[in-house]
């Protein structure tokens, strides 16, 4: 039987890193790529939504993508040009981004082996392409769970009352929502970290994950009360993709153990405790343990962890 097959829908882009000494290096990235390429890494099928250029970018991250293992969906390439962003370091090596994205997303299909939805960042919340992602997401929970990323930059996203607005509604429909610590004191300034957890979790999703960079992560599932786990990381080169590598391991291990994949796997999940989901969330702080040890978002295959 084909294995099932997992549908990411979001940016990709390049990434043109400028140095302190003036020099630049472009390098593929955008955060759902990254999970695209973190998915086919550890050996599942993926594709991906997405919208580039038909120019020398959107032909390289095309060529990235394909030789990594993650099949571009009809109508990824478009007639604008291929998003950038500038990143910029500061002391700790920490990436800061600012874009130039064109996200005029084609109308997703998906198809029947599409057993599992992941969506975020810009993608969810930049239009025209916003609404055609967010409808894919919330049109296909008969046949897919579905999982999302807020990864929240204002400084595109725009106003932070109306983007907190915009991920509540869409946590209505999803099954496993991921955020980092930066996102919740962005949208939640003066509520307690787990107080937005219990928060969400009321508000739809069966697993909430909150990553926390140095002091590891922190999550819960519907019948049960929030548990930490530390990080495994060591020695850090930068931070690039961390985030979004820990969201491929944990979609990895979701559904190695049943927890994600159409209907039976949300049912799965709904009555899932942490002990059960820990294997993933410790998948999770395996691959973004092993992608900080080097520069860029470097995505490891199963055999490194």
């Amino acid at each position: 039987m084909p294995k099932p097959r997992i549908l990411v829908i979001g940016e990709a882009l390049i990434d043109i890193v400028r140095e302190s000494a003036g020099a630049h290096v472009e390098h593929v990235g955008g955060s759902p790529a990254n999970v695209a390429v973190g998915l086919a890494r550890l050996d599942h099928p993926v594709r991906f939504a997405t919208a580039l250029g038909r120019d020398q970018r959107g032909e390289r991250i095309a060529a990235h993508l394909r030789e990594r293992g993650v099949r571009l969906t009809k109508g990824s390439f478009t007639s604008h040009p291929t998003s950038t962003a500038q990143v910029t370091f500061d002391a700790d090596r920490n990436a800061s981004y600012e874009f130039d994205i064109h996200w005029n997303l084609a109308p997703v299909k998906v198809g029947a082996r599409d057993v599992h939805i992941h969506a975020g960042s810009l993608a969810t919340a930049l239009e025209p392409g916003g609404a055609r992602c967010r409808t894919a997401m919330a049109d296909h929970r008969e046949t897919a769970t579905v999982s999302y990323d807020p990864n929240i930059r204002p400084g595109i996203m725009g106003d932070l009352d109306a983007i907190r607005t915009g991920v509540e509604e869409l946590l209505g429909v999803v099954d496993v929502v991921k955020a980092s610590s930066d996102d919740v004191e962005l949208l939640y300034p003066d509520r307690d970290v787990l107080d937005v957890i219990d928060h969400w979790v009321d508000l739809g999703p069966a697993l909430v994950v909150l990553t926390r960079g140095a002091d590891g992560v922190t999550f819960r599932t519907r019948h049960d009360s929030p548990e930490a786990l530390p990080t495994r990381a060591g020695a850090v080169v930068d931070t690039v993709g961390a985030g979004d590598s820990f969201m491929a391991g944990l979609l990895s291990g979701l559904l190695s153990l049943g927890l994600i994949g159409g209907p039976e796997g949300r049912a799965a999940l709904e009555s899932a405790t942490t002990e059960a989901v820990r294997p993933a969330i410790e998948r999770g702080l395996a691959c973004s343990a092993v992608t900080v040890g080097y520069a860029g978002a470097y995505a490891p295959s199963l055999d490194e962890l």
